[in-house]
Formats: structure tokens, C-alpha cells, sequence
């Protein structure tokens, strides 16, 4: 991505300098993670084992050699303070006893067998609690989930569309990987790898909190299910204006749509995530990775007159061949880890100490900030935080998209890699867990006023 016209003011040969001597700095300090990348390039193209993997800043990735609580060791001995956390994956801290105990304890019970173990009675009762829906289905990741809540919604309403928002974030769904041109016409995203189909065929895509277009969208009577994050996170945080989620659901229901909350990053605003804490009414909702405490899991719940029209138009005979599911869906690892997970790690508690975290970690962005005068924001969602290169806080996907520069933000991550603070790749993002401390969070107020002191500094 080209660097962006309202970033101008940055001295862009400083820049390069700067950055060119803290790829020095990575490379001393890392031989040993510099060696394993070199061997797995033998075998793992890019010496990644998935290709996202090589975007991380550096001329090669990090090899971690032991994660707990909210730091990791490196293969070169480096602890470092964890922001990152699996991109909400471990947002419960890395390994949390309680999960470690009921995962070690299935292990020897059996890890999968088609057939349900009682966890899933508990599971399925704490996530109703939680967020209102009477019914739950598993699945291996929110990916899967999704997938199905949308299938569901084609099979019960008959119809083909799915809306999503611009700049998105659902996981490799199909549907979700599409964009507005400059016309405002849905196409492919850019990133889109093989489509099977044109997206315009299966989506629309409007921009977060444009109810007017939301409601365009809806009119032509052939929309399935409205798809959406309640705030949007992959792009950085986008918050909705006051009622935009209330006005959502109401659209959805008065043109005849089922609503899909997927709470995957969002759970970061409380245990319920943005719909318990906002009192939404989705008829689906999708939660995936941080539920598990790191163990691969998903889920989708819905309600009880989805679960009623579900019951009557599926046949039992067919109900394992309709691509809904999947023979490790489920299973009794992944049961065990969310029950112990959701019950003992992801508690009020737990929230209580990490959004005030949060906060602290966004008032110490927002100082450094202003100490330079840095025409950038920073924005919190519960125990989530996240700065960007704009003066205001984006309203939509696109602005949050077009005051990305990647270049700063390799610069960014790299600088903050080297002093032993890993940030969420691709974003400029941090995540408050359990065992995350005030010291981690001083530790990264500390690097950003020097990162940013250098960057902005008068030669």
C-alpha cells in the first residue's frame, strides 16, 4: 500500500533510515530464530507454516519457545510482553491453569468420538446466559460458523445475498471478501485469493453506520442474512454511532433478513460481548477462538423460532449431508477446554481488571500522541485498544482503510518487537488478558513515547 497523502508531514528518508537500523538491531538478536526460518524454508513456503505468517515485521518470523499468561519466550531467550495474544485466540492469557487442567484431563478421556460428552450441556447453558440465544451448535472455528449461520439463513428464508460491511472481518467466509469501488458497486477485495464466484453475485457490501445504504441494500427483497461485527475490528476499531446496531436489526426484520452478530473479536467488550452489553437481538450469533483458551473451537447460537423452522425443513435422514458440520465438530477436547474457559477463565472478573488495562494502555498512546502533536487517534472497545494514523476516528471501514500507511506501521511493530512488546500483526492493536499487569502496560507507554519521539523529532 502506497503511503498516504496525509501522512506528507512524516520526513520519509528518516523513516527508511530509522527502520533500517532496527532490521539491524532484529538481526543481531535473533540467530537462532534467523536459523529455524532458514531451515523451514526447505519444506514451508516462505518458512511459514500459512502464508500470513511472513507478514509479520523482520526478515523472518519470530520462533516462540514457550507462551504463559501474557508473555512469550523466544527461541533467542527474549521474553516479551504479549499484545498480540493470538488476535484474541489466547485473549484470555496463554495456557490459563483451569483450561490446562480440563484439557489434560480429557486428553486421557478421549480427544474425539462423534458423540457428546456433558461438557456440551454446559457450554451450550453458559453461552444462552450469556448472550440471550436458547440454542448452540459447534464447529472447529468461527469461520465454520459463520458458514453455516449463513447456509441456514439461505435454507429458511430462500433467498441468495448476504450483506457485509465494508472492510470486514468473517474469518475466510467467501462472501465477506468484498469491497466497494469507487461507483459503489460490490467487487472482489483486492486480497481475494481464487473466488469461486464473482462477489457481486452473492453480496452486497454497505459502510458501517450508513443506515441509508443499509436499507438500500435490503429493499430489493433478496437479502438472506445481514453478516456483521457490531464494532468493526480487523481494521482497526470502528465503534458504531449511537442506535446503528438497534437500527440493523430492525432493518433485517422488516425486510425479512436473519441478523448474524459474529462477537469473534468483539467478546473484547465485556463476557457477553457488544450484544449482551448493548442488549442486541440477533437471530444468529458467532463466537470462535477465545472461548477454547486457545484450544480450536466455534460456535453458533440462534433462536428459538430459528431452531423451530431449522427442525421442520431438515430432514433427519439428510441432516449429515446438507454442509452443515463436520465429523471433529464438537469433540470432547474442544468441549472441555470451552466449559473450564468459560466458566472459570472468562469471567466479570477477569473484565474488571482488563478494561481498566485497556484504558491505561489507550491514555498512554494518547500521551505520546499529543507529546508530538501526531495527527493519529487511538479508540478502546472493552479490553481492546487500538491507535491509527488519522487525526479523527474513522466511521467506516474505508476511512479506517485509507489512513493505514504500511510502511509506518511495519516501522511500528518492528521498533516495538525489538524492545520486547509484540502488537497484533496487520493493525495496530493491543489486548488486555487476565495475567496481562500495569507493568506490561508501562512498558509499552515507555516505547511509544521513545518510537514516536524519534519518529516526529527535528533533525
Amino acid at each position: 500500500m502506497a503511503p498516504m497523502t496525509h501522512h506528507a508531514h512524516l520526513d520519509r528518508t528518516r523513516l527508511a533510515a530509522l527502520h533500517a537500523r532496527e532490521l539491524e538491531t532484529f538481526r543481531a538478536a535473533r540467530p537462532r530464530s534467523a536459523a529455524l526460518a532458514e531451515r523451514a524454508r526447505a519444506h514451508l513456503p516462505g518458512g511459514v507454516p500459512m502464508s500470513w505468517m511472513a507478514k509479520w515485521p523482520g526478515e523472518f518470523p519470530v520462533f516462540v519457545e514457550r507462551a504463559e499468561g501474557a508473555h512469550f519466550t523466544c527461541v533467542d531467550g527474549i521474553d516479551h510482553v504479549d499484545l498480540c495474544l493470538g488476535d484474541t485466540g489466547a485473549m484470555m492469557g496463554h495456557s490459563p491453569a483451569a483450561t490446562v487442567e480440563a484439557v489434560t484431563a480429557q486428553l486421557a478421556r478421549g480427544i474425539t468420538t462423534m458423540l457428546p460428552t456433558e461438557d456440551a450441556i454446559a457450554v451450550s447453558a453458559g453461552l444462552s446466559e450469556r448472550f440471550g440465544l436458547p440454542f448452540w451448535q459447534f464447529t472447529l472455528t468461527a469461520t465454520d460458523a459463520n458458514r453455516h449461520a449463513i447456509r441456514y439463513a439461505r435454507h429458511l428464508t430462500g433467498r441468495g445475498k448476504v450483506v457485509v460491511h465494508d472492510y470486514c472481518y468473517h474469518g475466510s467466509v467467501d462472501e465477506t471478501f468484498a469491497t466497494l469501488d469507487s461507483a459503489g458497486r460490490t467487487v472482489s477485495r483486492r486480497s481475494n485469493i481464487g473466488p469461486p464466484v464473482d462477489p457481486a453475485e452473492t453480496t452486497r457490501v454497505v459502510e458501517f453506520n450508513d443506515v441509508d445504504g443499509l436499507e438500500r441494500a435490503l429493499a430489493e427483497g433478496d437479502v438472506a442474512a445481514v453478516l456483521v461485527e457490531p464494532a468493526l475490528t480487523n481494521i482497526g476499531i470502528v465503534l458504531p454511532d449511537p442506535g446503528y446496531n438497534e437500527a440493523v436489526r430492525e432493518l433485517a426484520t422488516r425486510h425479512g433478513a436473519l441478523l448474524i452478530n459474529d462477537e469473534t473479536h468483539t467478546i473484547c467488550a465485556g463476557p457477553g460481548g457488544v450484544t449482551r452489553a448493548d442488549d442486541l437481538h440477533p437471530d444468529f450469533l458467532v463466537i470462535g477462538k477465545s472461548i477454547g483458551g486457545g484450544v480450536p473451537c466455534g460456535t453458533f447460537g440462534f433462536t428459538a423460532e430459528v431452531a423451530d423452522r431449522i427442525a421442520r425443513s431438515v430432514d433427519l435422514e439428510d441432516i449429515d449431508v446438507g454442509g452443515i458440520g463436520g465429523t471433529l465438530a464438537g469433540n470432547g477436547l474442544s468441549m472441555a477446554a470451552m466449559q473450564a474457559t468459560l466458566d472459570q477463565v472468562m469471567t466479570p472478573e477477569a473484565f474488571d481488571h482488563m478494561v481498566p488495562l485497556a484504558q491505561a494502555w489507550v491514555d498512554g498512546v494518547q500521551a505520546g500522541i499529543d507529546s508530538v502533536d501526531a495527527p493519529w487517534h487511538v479508540t478502546r472497545l472493552g479490553a481492546r485498544g487500538e491507535y491509527n494514523f488519522s487525526a479523527e476516528p474513522p466511521r467506516n471501514g474505508r476511512e479506517a482503510h485509507d489512513a493505514d500507511d504500511f510502511e509506518l506501521q511495519q516501522y511500528l511493530h518492528l521498533y516495538a518487537l525489538n524492545r520486547g512488546i509484540l502488537l497484533t500483526p496487520f493493525h495496530n492493536m493491543a489486548l488486555m488478558s487476565p495475567a496481562t499487569t500495569r507493568a506490561d502496560v508501562d512498558a509499552h507507554t515507555v516505547m511509544f513515547h521513545e518510537c514516536v519521539g524519534e519518529l516526529f523529532s527535528q533533525p
